[in-house]
């Protein structure tokens, strides 16, 4: 197990950026959309071979010649007055048989991230995610927030649109969980000595299981991330992506049945918590039937890439 390095920058307390693929993957999509903004250049990546399984194996006239693992890759941008370090993940290492990294390889993953922050010389640590949340898909997605240490609480409720987690769903001062290696990493930061945020933009819990992204809450998150980096970035095609996707979303949501159509609808108009909650038989419901309401939602085989 160890990185290995394309280059070697000198940076000056760069913020690293990390994310992984998880609900809608709206972290990944939001981070590596930034990436590409910015024309980060290619820093290095983990080897994955304690890691992942293959992917699948490379046979070319018959050969076996190669094993495609998941990457996980390391880019950087160095730039006037603010420079970063991202991370991004194919895949979350997991000891078990969930999407979620959980075990020993998690553990190492993060950690491998984190010695990488530290030899950049990083002084903060973003990761993103999803936040399943009653609200309507035709709502602008809220940025759930979370942080290290107090100090940056202020800066982070300063923008717009973020609310902080405890705060959602009348938790007040309550706890709340967050899965997967965003969470963990989260931890590992704060106990290794760097700042630490979690920035989770909100998706309906009824498309929490749909297989496309969730490119609306990637945007909320986008906004709040430059924001806080000082940066500015062309949306375009992100809003292109999201054109896309709301015209398969509204296929399938003609579809659903009237009941829990209704208990949707009203989410227009009312407030957090008092939302109208999906029932388990609701949420069985939808995960028996989301794949076939996805195939006939769209046009035709068309899926947004």
């Amino acid at each position: 197990m160890g990185t290995i390095f394309y280059k070697e920058p000198k940076l000056e307390s760069p913020d690293m950026i990390a994310s992984w693929p998880g609900i809608g993957n709206i972290g990944v999509v939001a981070i590596d959309t930034l990436r590409g903004q910015l024309r980060a250049e290619a820093l290095g990546e983990i080897e994955p071979w304690d890691f992942f399984y293959p992917k699948k194996v490379i046979i070319k006239s018959g050969l076996l010649v190669d094993l495609q693992f998941p990457a996980s890759r390391f880019f950087f941008k160095k730039a006037p007055g603010k420079e970063v370090v991202f991370f991004v993940g194919e895949e979350q290492p997991s000891d078990g048989s969930g999407m979620y990294a959980e075990g020993k390889k998690a553990f190492q993953m993060a950690n491998a991230v984190l010695d990488v922050a530290e030899k950049m010389g990083c002084r903060r640590i973003y990761t993103s995610g999803a936040a399943v949340a009653l609200t309507h898909h035709a709502m602008r997605p809220r940025v759930w927030v979370v942080a290290s240490d107090r100090t940056l609480l202020g800066e982070l409720k300063s923008c717009p649109n973020t609310v902080l987690m405890s705060e959602v769903e009348g938790r007040g001062g309550g706890g709340g969980s967050i899965t997967g290696l965003n969470g963990l990493l989260l931890g590992l930061a704060k106990k290794r000595g760097f700042q630490a945020v979690c920035l989770m933009g909100e998706i309906p819990d009824y498309l929490s299981g749909a297989p496309f992204p969730y490119p609306r809450a990637s945007r909320s998150i986008l906004e709040v991330l430059t924001r806080l980096l000082g940066v500015t970035i062309d949306y375009q095609l992100l809003d292109d992506m999201t054109v896309q996707v709301d015209e398969i979303i509204e296929g399938i949501y003609e579809k659903l049945p009237a009941e829990l159509k209704e208990k949707v609808e009203q989410r227009k108009v009312m407030v957090q918590p008092w939302a109208a909650q999906i029932t388990e038989e609701d949420e069985k419901w939808l995960k028996e039937h989301i794949d076939e309401l996805f195939q006939k939602g769209g046009r035709g085989d068309e899926r947004p890439a």
